[in-house]
């Protein structure tokens, strides 16, 4: 009897979302949307608007670049890094309506997470922040994001969200560093980004 042969891990693709935080008197408000039940990766689980990276993401103009220290953060070369910021901004308008400048100097890193090795679908997630005033219009559904609003970070809390939101969420609670979270033999590991 021959052994079954290894299988490889999937290699991550690279993706980006964009934690937009409203500052309110009462506290911060972050907007979220819960995936489609039928989606392939995270259904029916609130997330940030973000998505992968596409080939075209590698090619618009710019009015400002990202922070060097933010490139660091990324653990990207900066065309790659740029494309990142690029993503973000773009899926944010197609899931939620709101249009954001092609600006990438006021994005920071909040965290990076690399998905399980044994998850079919894989992803090398880098999560922008951002102030909701760069964004104008009205967040709306779309068909990628259902029950979008602006939620306080308590009330984001309760929601049905995957360990890297919730970590996202509690380091905006606590104004904590930008960190990795990657995942090793049933293992979470997270390390502050420097």
């Amino acid at each position: 009897m021959t052994a079954a042969p290894a299988v490889r891990p999937v290699r991550p693709r690279d993706a980006a979302s964009l934690v937009l935080l409203r500052h309110m008197a009462a506290g911060p408000r972050v907007l979220m949307g819960r995936r489609p039940a039928r989606s392939r990766f995270a259904p029916d689980v609130f997330v940030f608007p973000g998505g992968r990276v596409d080939r075209a993401d590698f090619d618009q103009p710019v009015a400002g670049a990202l922070a060097e220290a933010c490139v660091r953060r990324m653990a990207a070369e900066p065309r790659l890094a740029a494309a990142l910021a690029t993503a973000a901004l773009r899926e944010t308008t197609e899931e939620t309506g709101l249009i954001l400048p092609a600006d990438h100097a006021p994005l920071t890193v909040a965290a990076r997470a690399i998905t399980p090795t044994n998850s079919p679908v894989r992803f090398h997630a880098r999560f922008f922040l951002a102030d909701a005033e760069l964004a104008q219009g009205e967040a709306a559904d779309s068909s990628e994001l259902a029950d979008l609003a602006w939620r306080p970070l308590d009330e984001a809390l309760r929601l049905p969200i995957y360990d890297i939101t919730e970590a996202v969420l509690r380091s905006l609670q606590t104004s904590a560093p930008p960190f990795l979270m990657t995942y090793r033999a049933g293992t979470t590991r997270v390390r502050p980004l420097v």
